[in-house]
């Protein structure tokens, strides 16, 4: 499996596209995850495209905001053939799979539908398996150190997309967010863990790494992630709750205030 990220409107919302290659098969199957601004997606896909270096397939979208699937049918006239597969509410969505249903990139890569509603109602995250190698693509569920706001969903909806779905897969998973989100994410956990070497690390990392997309795994974010560590004592300490539920609501209403 080979994966290559796509930089879209850096300086302002980051966003992160994705080409993931079956770079093992003679055809070189490929999907584009949320090429949502075909402007900076195109000129990465063309050429690759017309040299027969990748045979893409399909796109397919974490969730529906525009920053993720609005670039579905700009790309779907430059490319002909491709399903969309996402969310029922995603530009131009041709088939939404199932909780845990799953589907093949080439002949090598296994991947695996996770619904996550909260974000968006129909937010999905994509886990694929390629032999040992293990990813997710978590688009604004989960990033590195954080989560997106609940616009569509609870603070319930959250604790089981990211303490149950997400937290479930492998701990060597790599982990691939919709946005690069890090720094100021360590800015909010060095609030609530200000003594945690985990944290610290993180700090370190993300000054270091302008992207950190792949470069941490599930098993990681259990550490430092505050919204997937509910009941370490400090982190309910830091809300002024104790129920799990509350401590995630809690958290995301401290962390939008900033």
């Amino acid at each position: 499996m080979h994966i290559q990220s796509i930089p879209m409107w850096v300086g302002t919302s980051n966003n992160y596209a994705y080409l993931v290659v079956d770079d093992k098969s003679k055809t070189k199957d490929a999907v584009i995850i949320d090429p949502a601004h075909p402007e900076e997606v195109i000129p990465v896909l063309k050429p690759q495209i017309d040299a027969k270096e990748i045979n893409l397939t399909a796109i397919v979208n974490t969730h529906h905001h525009w920053d993720h699937s609005g670039g579905n049918s700009e790309i779907c006239t430059h490319f002909k053939d491709l399903s969309v597969i996402g969310g029922k509410d995603c530009q131009a969505v041709t088939k939404t799979p199932g909780h845990e249903e799953t589907f093949k990139i080439g002949q090598n890569i296994k991947v695996t539908a996770l619904h996550t509603p909260c974000h968006t109602q129909d937010s999905i995250c994509w886990f694929m398996e390629d032999g040992d190698e293990r990813v997710v693509f978590t688009g604004d569920t989960l990033f590195i150190g954080g989560c997106g706001r609940f616009f569509e969903g609870t603070p319930a909806e959250m604790d089981k997309a990211l303490n149950s779905v997400l937290a479930g897969l492998p701990h060597d998973t790599r982990v691939y967010p919709g946005h690069e989100y890090t720094k100021a994410n360590v800015k909010f956990l060095l609030k609530v863990l200000e003594n945690s070497e985990d944290v610290k690390d993180l700090a370190a990392f993300a000054d270091n790494n302008k992207e950190t997309q792949g470069k941490k795994t599930i098993g990681d974010e259990k550490k430092y992630n505050v919204f997937m560590r509910l009941q370490d004592r400090l982190v309910k300490d830091f809300t002024g709750v104790s129920d799990p539920i509350d401590v995630m609501g809690k958290l995301r209403e401290m962390k939008n205030a900033g």
